[in-house]
């Protein structure tokens, strides 16, 4: 989560949390042991007693404690920014001009730029950069001054491949423009209309000749810790982007023919995308897979924002008939979104803020990749788009045992069999040791880890969450298969072949009952099974076909 800090009073403000001033003259200020000693019944009494007085408390102007602060202030501030920037996993957002109780009071212009230069000192101590992300003017009663509040972004400089990734998985329709506006993301050129963006995603022949996306593909942008785009428009190399960028984000290009729908699935249950980002076409709005994609998103409860391309294409009473189709769809029963349209800067922040604090908060995009109309405005987004993950979640996952699952897997020249994946828990390191399954027969071998590479950089460390390619030396290729894991030896995994499961059916053009046989998809496993008994409403007995599955607990 983003944590919001006061500077024109020098208080912090922490998620779930009161603000807490850091003035010790303001006269609002009282000792632990005054406080210790009146109990809990003098509270309840003083609480009793707030809430019947109608009367708001007296008002007294903010005390700039950021222009010239004290050595020792300065200290303080610098310790209090650095554990921010841990806790928001390399970013944190600082409002200036907003008082204690929430209330929009500014600072004057001189006022202002000495609280930023301040700040500016501040990150550079703690090897940061800032970002003003928005300014704007306030009314204020007591003075004829003109008064302004500031927003700013302050990012960790990257360090040792320690940037931001979060990734994001491309959904929509066929033909919507998924891959071309990839394409002109990540590459830096608008299209020329006949889809020539897209041509450096495709993977395979026949997605050229088609121009549809039959297999996952993944694209990187970068932003810099002054929040500056980072692609391959200077003809960087992927290393190079992640060595300029302290955020990244991993675009999971999907395939949008119902025909490739079981791809998708895999897509999004095997890489664990953070978002979901629906491309819906202008002159199309909500048609073929639009609703199939919105409902695998939402049954996975992940946050989604949407993007309607193509409005080049479309005069501006059609654009706005799609955007009103979609908020019809998110306003269903089932949905319960609150629909959220944005159309410049400062509503490409405030989405960017509440997307992660409230579930039901739906940003929508009107773009067009062949003009690059609003494309900005996905970019902002994009910049200040916070983790869904704190580092205290990040630490308890890393203290846990290495798992890895494996989702693809190469043999390079000169360096033997390598696998690629996700680790769901625990950190891996050059050199260790683990076991790889389930075989045919149910057992766990033996292998050891050679080499690491991250977005085609090598790395030493991976830690939970990160995606990365492992090179295994000499293992047989032959092996292994998608859908294993690679586990610590410690972890001892036992397997299983039957597992009772809660579903909820959305959608089934037969009868769902005994002996019906299903593909079943729990994070990177694809299993074709049967189901062997139905408990009423309460539960389905599962039985695999084929294969061995390792028991998960929850």
């Amino acid at each position: 989560a983003q944590n919001m800090v006061d500077l024109s009073e020098g208080t912090v403000v922490s998620p779930g949390r009161s603000r807490h001033s850091g003035s010790s003259n303001n006269g609002r200020k009282t000792s632990k042991k005054s406080r210790t000693k009146r109990g809990k019944r003098g509270r309840r009494r003083r609480s009793k007693k707030n809430r019947n007085n109608k009367t708001p408390p007296p008002f007294l102007p903010p005390e700039l404690k950021l222009v010239n602060p004290t050595q020792y202030r300065f200290e303080h501030l610098a310790t209090q920014l650095k554990w921010r920037l841990q806790e928001g996993r390399g970013e944190a957002v600082y409002q200036i001009g907003v008082e204690d109780n929430g209330l929009l009071v500014g600072l004057t212009e001189a006022d202002m730029k000495a609280s930023l230069k301040t700040l500016r000192r501040m990150a550079e101590k703690v090897g940061a950069d800032i970002t003003l992300l928005r300014e704007r003017e306030v009314d204020y009663d007591l003075d004829r001054n003109t008064r302004r509040i500031a927003e700013v972004l302050v990012r960790k400089v990257p360090d040792d491949q320690q940037f931001l990734d979060l990734r994001v998985a491309v959904l929509g329709n066929v033909d919507s423009g998924k891959s071309t506006l990839l394409g002109v993301l990540t590459q830096g050129e608008l299209d020329n209309g006949r889809g020539r963006a897209r041509l450096n995603l495709f993977r395979h022949l026949h997605e050229i000749q088609t121009g549809r996306t039959s297999s996952i593909s993944f694209e990187i942008l970068g932003f810099n810790s002054k929040g500056e785009v980072v692609n391959y428009s200077e003809s960087r190399t992927a290393e190079e982007i992640c060595e300029s960028s302290s955020k990244m984000i991993t675009f999971i290009d999907l395939a949008g023919h119902h025909k490739y729908l079981k791809t998708t699935i895999f897509g999004l249950t095997s890489y664990c995308p953070d978002f979901a980002m629906l491309v819906v076409s202008a002159n199309t709005g909500v048609a073929g897979t639009t609703r199939e994609h919105l409902g695998l998103a939402m049954a996975l409860k992940l946050p989604i924002f949407i993007v309607v391309s193509k409005v080049d294409l479309c005069s501006h009473g059609t654009v706005e008939r799609a955007v009103r189709q979609l908020e019809r769809v998110l306003k269903q029963p089932g949905c319960n979104k609150v629909p959220m349209v944005v159309s410049n800067p400062d509503d490409a922040v405030t989405a960017a803020q509440q997307f992660t604090q409230s579930t039901s908060v739906t940003p929508i995009f009107t773009l067009s990749s062949v003009s690059g109309e609003n494309l900005d405005l996905l970019k902002v987004f994009l910049n200040i788009l916070p983790p869904l993950s704190n580092s205290k979640e990040q630490e308890e996952l890393m203290q846990q045992l290495t798992e890895f699952q494996v989702d693809e897997i190469y043999s390079v020249p000169d360096v033997g069999t390598v696998v690629g994946g996700t680790l769901y828990s625990g950190v891996c390191r050059e050199g260790e040791r683990l076991v790889v399954g389930p075989t045919d027969e149910g057992r766990f071998l033996r292998l050891k880890v050679g080499s690491i590479q991250r977005n085609r950089s090598a790395c030493r460390l991976l830690r939970a969450g990160q995606a990365a390619t492992l090179a295994l030396g000499n293992f047989d290729r032959s092996l292994l298969r998608k859908g294993m894991v690679m586990v610590s030896p410690k972890m001892n995994p036992t397997i299983c072949c039957q597992f009772e499961a809660a579903i909820v059916l959305l959608f089934h053009a037969k009868t769902f009952r005994r002996g019906s046989q299903v593909t079943v998809h729990v994070g990177n496993v694809r299993q074709t099974a049967i189901v062997e008994r139905l408990h009423g409403k309460v539960g389905v007995a599962v039985r695999f076909l084929l294969g061995l599955w390792r028991e998960r607990r929850a």
